[in-house]
């Protein structure tokens, strides 16, 4: 695991870009899986300032994401809408490879199983770039006392659903289609970005405590190639830093 703390967190938006786009020059036909959410706002605008640059090049990629709320994809409260407006429109990645779940299946473990196999056919992803929320969840595996391997169906907590309407989520869904701890494990590389003291303790149980349902952002801390980037605010709780 390695672990870098930036001052400001526009130091390290520019960090987490940097990463992503070495990952894009760095292979062929490269694979990458995605989150949504405020911690990536700034990570995608100084991509797109790498992209218009002609440093991050995306025309050869493809993209997954981590998850969806239960909306359909034109819906503006959409993580398909949150991409559109923060990546996709400001990159040359070609539409027919941007993977995404539709969350506004009737079927949804249908939905969930046909993610899986094309999820398959195009990877393992060459990164995973995650969050983690203010209650230690990753993509949107929430505190439980068993989580889904893989993708699947979930019902968001009541914090998560709070920090959605903060977001200006409204009205905010009680459920989202999220990928699996075994399909986030099966990246090459994963890239964790966490800003604000909202996120210390969270950061702090994901990577010092033990490795529990309870917080699932710790069964990142145990992938292999791990990154880690945090703004010291996130870093506050940390034992070691």
């Amino acid at each position: 695991m390695k672990v870098e703390i930036f001052p400001t967190r526009a130091a390290l938006a520019r960090s987490a870009a940097k990463m992503l786009a070495g990952v894009l020059r760095k292979n062929e036909r490269p694979v990458l899986l995605l989150p949504a959410g405020k911690t990536a706002v700034p990570v995608y605008r100084e991509l797109r300032r790498l992209h218009a640059a002609g440093h991050a090049p995306m025309a050869g990629a493809t993209t997954f994401n981590l998850d969806e709320l239960r909306v359909p994809a034109a819906d503006p409260r959409s993580f398909r809408s949150f991409m559109e407006g923060h990546l996709f429109s400001g990159v040359d990645l070609p539409r027919n490879r941007i993977r995404f779940l539709r969350g506004d299946v009737e079927d949804a473990p249908r939905e969930c199983a046909r993610y899986e196999r094309r999820y398959a056919l195009d990877g393992p992803p060459h990164l995973a770039f995650v969050g983690v929320g203010v209650n230690g969840h990753v993509a949107y595996l929430e505190p439980a006392a068993a989580l889904p391997p893989r993708t699947a169906l979930v019902r968001l907590s009541a914090v998560t659903r709070r920090v959605l309407l903060g977001d200006g989520v409204r009205p905010v869904p009680r459920e989202a289609l999220t990928v699996g701890l075994e399909t986030i494990l099966a990246s090459r590389e994963i890239l964790l970005v966490a800003s604000g003291s909202k996120k210390a303790a969270a950061v702090a149980a994901a990577l010092e405590g033990p490795v529990t349902a309870r917080c699932p952002a710790s069964f990142v801390s145990l992938h292999p190639r791990l990154s880690v980037m945090l703004d010291r605010g996130a870093a506050s709780r940390l034992a070691t830093r």
